[in-house]
């Protein structure tokens, strides 16, 4: 099998966690970039990645790079790359782009050029006017930098994050791959009690559960490269039995999620079934005025509620007083809180120990850190 030069892409501020995930699944050869991680890997590499990556949005392979500072340099480029090694004569290729500070700054336009590239460089291959695009579905992306062309094509299809267990989620979710983020930040170890006391949709608790059982996140769902001709379905089978052999599923958790909302808790107790993890998590229904957590050492990880699922400043205050009445009752728990408040630590009467800028999607949030003792060896 050859060597590609992959790109695991990433929400700006998780490049540095999800270099480490790639690290530890071994792939140390690496670029660390804003919102995207480069490594080398062959057919396989891309089945265990799309399978294995908590923190990553997709897996890109990467035909090649240029500079295009007009139509023909783009037309050009694109057709020199190899495309006909991936993509086959029934081949479905859409073409997505983006354009920033660059000469080519119409995205539509950008499309059409490199649309048309492929297939002059499909035809010479192909021998064939037509193309019905019936097959597979290979999506090719332009991106357009500092007046440099970087051509991909996506093997992942919906995003990383989507896991398969949500099907349906409270207003304002927290993405998966975040509260992966979020927990891995932590360093909790299964062996800590977890608590989130604004669980919603459950996310945190079953992506700490997939953790503690080291469950791979993309065990159940499907890629779009998995009908490529290249990466046939045995090397697929193989990366996901591979992954059930690496189940832990006999250590025991001691993770609770709680909520105010009674919608909120049945939908999170849907998910942790379709997770695997109905008899596993305890999920409940109480104000984080009134939550007990059990068990020593423990961490807090949780995104209180703001936006769509509170209603005014007033009461944002409120929910983030309760979190620090809560953290000077638990003195030996470490405590997580991701915020959009700038207020936060203020309100929480402690200032964090540690401060990071994460995205949840579009809104700009800081995860406060406060660390507690670790347990005794």
């Amino acid at each position: 099998m050859s060597k590609y030069q992959l790109i695991a892409t990433t929400p700006m501020g998780l490049e540095a966690v999800l270099a480490r995930e790639l690290k530890n699944l071994g792939y140390v050869d690496q670029v660390v970039e804003n919102g995207r991680v480069t490594f080398y890997g062959d057919e396989k590499d891309i089945c265990i990645t799309n399978i294995w990556l908590r923190t990553a949005g997709r897996i890109l392979v990467k035909l090649g790079e240029f500079e295009a500072r007009t139509f023909d340099d783009l037309f050009e480029g694109t057709k020199a790359l190899p495309w006909t090694q991936w993509i086959p004569q029934l081949g479905e290729f859409p073409v997505d782009g983006r354009s920033h500070k660059s000469m080519l700054s119409s995205v539509p336009a950008c499309q059409g050029i490199v649309k048309k590239a492929i297939v002059e460089k499909m035809k010479q291959r192909y021998n064939t006017e037509w193309f019905p695009e019936s097959g597979p579905r290979y999506v090719v992306e332009v991106t357009l930098l500092n007046d440099i062309a970087t051509l991909t094509l996506d093997t992942t299809g919906a995003g990383l994050h989507k896991r398969g267990y949500r099907k349906v989620a409270t207003e304002a979710p927290l993405r998966e791959s975040l509260a992966a983020a979020m927990i891995l930040l932590s360093r909790w170890q299964p062996e800590r009690p977890l608590y989130d006391p604004f669980c919603g949709s459950g996310t945190i608790p079953i992506e700490a559960a997939m953790i503690g059982w080291n469950v791979a996140p993309g065990l159940k769902r499907s890629f779009n490269a998995e009908g490529w001709t290249n990466l046939p379905a045995e090397m697929w089978e193989e990366a996901r039995e591979e992954a059930y052999d690496l189940i832990k599923d006999d250590v025991p958790l001691n993770i609770v999620g709680s909520d105010i909302d009674q919608e909120a808790v049945d939908i999170a107790l849907t998910a942790a079934k379709n997770a695997g993890f109905s008899k596993d998590l305890k999920l409940e229904l109480s104000p984080v005025s009134d939550i007990s957590p059990q068990g020593e050492y423990g961490c807090i990880i949780t995104n209180p509620p703001y936006g769509e699922r509170i209603g005014s400043y007033e009461e944002v205050e409120r929910v983030s007083r309760q979190l620090g009445k809560v953290a000077k009752r638990l003195r030996n728990w470490s405590h997580f809180i991701i915020s959009p408040n700038k207020n936060f630590e203020t309100l929480f009467e402690r200032r964090a120990d540690k401060k990071r800028k994460l995205f949840n999607g579009q809104i700009e949030c800081t995860f406060y850190q406060y660390f507690g003792p670790l347990p005794p060896r």
